[in-house]
């Protein structure tokens, strides 16, 4: 690629996704190592970021300009993702593997660059490879441009990040998973600001505290980074107002607790109004569905007042408990959009694409009889419309969309299942007629500036679960959710139009559905999958392809000049103990 080229049509994109004049270029450096710990009773090795868990906190301002260069100096290939970022005409710094890059391998670097455009609130980054986001992720925050919030300013903003924690290599975990069909072992504990919290044991000196001024407001951002688990989060004494999910504004919404899922953010205000003293904050798993395994561990901080008589114990708060979905749905159904709020557009009214995706987990023959552990002796995996997507390892996919290579991916993903039946009857668990599905590498295609609307509908062919969509590159209007079978006839007369959440990430109820809309305008490929990275893992997926505008301006810039290239798969990663079995 000839360097004035790139660098001409890297300068039109930029110009093209607006605000980069009131902005500045913001640099980062960031260093992937393995680093050796102690957060429970043993030392473990562990791959961080500049040498911390939760790695850098990144703040820019909106219409900032960020470029991070990334050296990997850890024995993995890696990849981060920006999660939440639209990546305007920028997708080749989205950062999902074999998606938009292959991974950067160990002893190589790679320098993300994109514009931080109409967008202010709490995201955050992570590795998007090997389980890898276990230890590698940090909290990305967009402060307003002219520095005012629609809501009264706080008096300090404080980052918290919620994590799961492994007594042995999560890429271990994850090999020995694929490499028996099944689901991997369950994490030992979780963290709160890296820290699991005085209920576990040689943790006592490991516990997050939060020191409050009584009356003052602070802001809480507060993060899911963990793999598999979903939260409720309480203060004990304390309510909280939400003010944004996702980096998008709501309407003030008062709450005792919140429930959050992997991949998304929720910023409260929490004022020091209670009697100066010490009290518990407590994130515990909310368990969603039947069949699935529940836990009585926690992560604990404390919320220390100035002055305080810290004689006595912190109080400990009540939250749900850990299968509540009525509390849980509560939640996640409540917020509302702030309409007119900076960077707010209204809903598009006229859809060019519906879909319909039917997801859930099923089960694909063992390739070698007696050899997986999996629902029936086969292997398990987790689907779209039956089709459980397979990542490539020769080319990324947004390379082969660039270059027209074939080979790579077919355009055909389905727009509807390919069976109807009682999706939501528990009746149909472990139903032969329909737990076989296939893989397969399909994206949908899209023209440029469409907009898309899909319901989701989860199954309960094995085990029923909240699953938390992401879809890359894009928000979306959340219109409507609920319990049981879609009804296409009723339910889109419900449908929110006039202020719906909107978010990057959501979760589809326990056997239930959830419809969202949301508009292609930005050229490139864009995974959309489940954020719990077990199910990604198991084949959770599939990957729009957006294409070109009708101008330059509105197309695909040229892939930059030190863009990761594919090695053969089993070099790419290794672990002292097993090699790379997935990608």
């Amino acid at each position: 690629m000839d360097s004035a080229v790139f660098i001409l049509s890297t300068l039109l994109a930029l110009l093209a996704s607006s605000s980069l004049a009131s902005g500045e270029v913001v640099e980062h450096f960031l260093y992937v190592t393995n680093a050796t710990v102690q957060t429970l009773c043993e030392k473990q090795v562990i791959t961080t970021v500049n040498g911390t868990m939760p790695g850098p906190t990144l703040r820019v301002r909106e219409g900032d300009s960020l470029v991070i260069h990334v050296f990997n100096q850890s024995p993995y290939g890696i990849t981060l993702h920006w999660h939440g970022i639209f990546q305007l005409f920028s997708a080749w710094a989205d950062g999902p593997e074999y998606t938009t890059q292959c991974p950067i391998s160990p002893g190589n670097s790679y320098t993300y660059r994109f514009n931080v455009t109409k967008q202010e609130g709490t995201l955050w980054w992570h590795a998007h490879i090997l389980f890898l986001r276990t230890t590698v992720h940090g909290a990305l925050i967009i402060l307003p441009r002219d520095h005012s919030y629609p809501f009264p300013k706080p008096y300090r903003e404080v980052p918290i990040m919620f994590g799961e924690w492994w007594d042995s290599n999560v890429v271990d975990v994850m090999n020995e998973a694929v490499a028996k069909g099944d689901g991997p072992n369950d994490s030992i504990a979780f963290t709160m600001n890296g820290q699991p919290g005085d209920l576990y044991p040689c943790a006592s000196n490991r516990t997050f505290k939060l020191k409050a001024i009584p009356g003052m407001t602070y802001l809480l951002r507060i993060i899911n980074a963990a793999l598999n688990t979903q939260f409720f989060f309480k203060i004990a004494r304390h309510k909280m107002t939400v003010v944004a999910i996702d980096a998008s504004y709501t309407n003030p919404f008062e709450t005792e607790f919140i429930a959050i899922t992997p991949g998304q953010t929720v910023d409260v205000l929490l004022t020091a109004n209670q009697v100066p003293s010490s009290y518990y904050m407590v994130a515990h798993p909310y368990v969603s569905g039947k069949g699935a395994r529940s836990t009585n561990r926690a992560t604990t901080g404390i919320l220390v007042y100035e002055n305080a008589n810290l004689s006595k114990a912190p109080v400990m708060p009540l939250l749900p408990k850990h299968n509540d979905t009525a509390a849980a749905h509560w939640f996640y159904s409540g917020p509302t959009s702030l309409v007119n709020a900076p960077h707010w557009t209204p809903v598009p009214e006229k859809v060019d694409v519906k879909m319909f995706i039917a997801t859930g987990l099923g089960i694909v023959p063992c390739e070698r009889p007696g050899a997986c552990t999996g629902t029936l002796g086969q292997r398990l995996v987790a689907s779209m419309n039956n089709e459980s997507f397979k990542f490539p390892t020769k080319l990324s996919m947004l390379e082969a969309f660039y270059y027209n290579a074939s080979g790579i991916y077919t355009a055909d993903f389905p727009e509807k299942p390919p069976k109807e039946y009682d999706f939501s009857n528990y009746k149909n668990v472990m139903n032969k007629d329909l737990l076989m599905t296939r893989q397969s590498t399909k994206l949908k295609k899209l023209k440029f500036n469409s907009t898309v609307e899909i319901v989701f509908q989860s199954t309960a062919l094995i085990v029923t679960e909240n699953h938390p969509m992401h879809i890359h590159g894009f928000n979306f209007y959340v219109l409507g959710q609920g319990f049981g079978n879609y009804d296409p006839i009723n339910y889109p007369k419900t449908f929110n139009l006039v202020n719906p959440q909107i978010r990057n990430t959501i979760g589809v109820p326990v056997a239930g559905w959830l419809a969202v809309r949301f508009q292609a305008n930005n050229p490139g490929v864009w995974l959309m999958h489940c954020h719990m990275d077990t199910h990604l893992m198991w084949g959770q997926s599939m990957a729009f392809l957006v294409e070109n505008g009708p101008t330059r301006e509105t197309s695909l810039p040229p892939p930059p000049p030190d863009l990761p290239k594919c090695m053969e798969l089993g070099s790419i990663a290794n672990s002292n103990s097993s090699t790379l079995l997935y990608s």
